[in-house]
């Protein structure tokens, strides 16, 4: 990076000063009176997670009964197993011949993360090459990404709002390459490296300009499936819109005011939610819901109590699911989760029997039950 360069970004790097944010998490003994959405948010779970298993067994599906969950796009139980998270993982961050030095890991992560689109992410290393930090010129992936506007192609995923950091750039994707830049000028690796805890990761992002919350916390999550840093899910998150909408919608409007607080509770009390209505549930391999993970489902409740519940009011006032469901054209690969998570993804714990395209009301919910074979939770990692 030029001396130019680095002028600018330390210029438009002021609002990285931030002060200290606190992370601690109000302690709730119990959870508020629920509406009959929480009943639907742990039977969406179960379903959801039913969908998965059985979409790697019948790739060509169908793989509900359920005709809301056919008919619209929703995310997986768990968060590691969506599209774009696997990619990560198995392409940017654990890739063959990718590099695990910590400022490579990093650098990768943020950059394909920053536009959360794996056809960003495969044009430019179509131009420029595998992305290393130590050979990389910035200023060229923003001429690609110039023209790959000008084309006509979206570089950024509609999965987050993406405001623009303020270095004084014209585009997006230029104030973006910037922040990057300046993170990496600021020898952000190693400080995170030396971070004792989640939260703390999350508040040293958190200081950076142009990012909320939100995006902060889908980083630091990002950013610990990684070879950089390995913290326990268990210990932190930060709940985002629809999370709040989802949590007002199954316990109310005031409940939105202590929502970590919530996702913490809610995570803890996951096998009493699940044995007291009866529903199979063997986790991601045996891997318990972790707060990242029920945070992601108050989102998608968010979404299906739309339909399923048009009459319960959250917090944003949406009536209406926007995104249909389509099957992603290319192939599901195996799975790959981070290597300290121990999870062995080629022993299937469910005997999940085919399932026939929904021809019921959207409120007959989850009409097909699971045959479950013998298995544990493993609790933490």
């Amino acid at each position: 990076m030029s001396e130019k360069h680095r002028a600018l970004v330390r210029s438009g790097a002021q609002e990285s000063e931030d002060k200290h944010i606190s992370h601690a998490i109000p302690h709730l003994s119990s959870l508020p009176t629920p509406t009959a959405v929480y009943d639907t948010f742990w039977r969406f779970a179960a379903e959801r997670l039913a969908m998965y298993y059985r979409r790697l067994i019948q790739p060509t599906g169908p793989w509900s009964a359920d005709g809301i969950l056919n008919s619209y796009r929703f995310t997986n139980t768990y968060r590691v197993t969506d599209r774009v998270s696997q990619y990560l993982i198995r392409e940017v961050q654990y890739g063959k011949d990718r590099s695990q030095e910590p400022q490579e890991v990093f650098f990768r992560t943020l950059l394909f993360k920053t536009f959360n689109k794996i056809e960003t992410w495969e044009r430019l290393e179509a131009v420029h090459g595998s992305m290393v930090w130590r050979t990389a010129k910035l200023a060229d992936f923003d001429k690609t990404l110039d023209m790959e506007m000008a084309r006509g192609r979206t570089i950024y995923s509609a999965a987050y709002i993406m405001p623009a950091p303020p270095f004084g750039q014209r585009r997006k994707h230029s104030n973006h390459l910037y922040l990057i830049a300046k993170m990496m000028d600021d020898r952000l690796p190693d400080r995170l490296r030396q971070a004792p805890d989640l939260g703390s990761v999350y508040e040293t992002i958190r200081r950076y300009p142009g990012l909320g919350p939100f995006l902060a916390f889908q980083y630091a999550i990002d950013l610990n499936y990684s070879s950089l840093i390995d913290f326990d899910e268990d210990s932190f998150v930060v709940a985002g819109p629809g999370a709040l909408d989802g949590i007002a919608k199954c316990f109310g409007v005031a409940a939105a005011r202590t929502p970590e607080a919530i996702i913490h509770l809610v995570t803890e009390r996951q096998e009493q939610e699940l044995a007291s209505r009866g529903l199979e549930f063997p986790g991601l391999f045996g891997r318990r819901l972790q707060p990242i993970d029920v945070q992601n489902l108050f989102c998608e409740i968010s979404k299906y109590a739309r339909v399923a519940h048009p009459d319960v009011i959250g917090t944003s006032g949406r009536q209406r699911i926007k995104q249909s469901f389509i099957p992603a054209a290319r192939p599901v690969p195996p799975a790959l989760f981070p290597p300290s998570w121990k999870l062995d993804p080629s022993v299937l714990p469910l005997a999940v029997e085919s399932v026939a395209p929904a021809t019921h009301s959207p409120h007959d919910l989850f009409a097909v039950g699971m045959a479950r074979r013998g298995h544990s939770f493993s609790k933490g990692r």
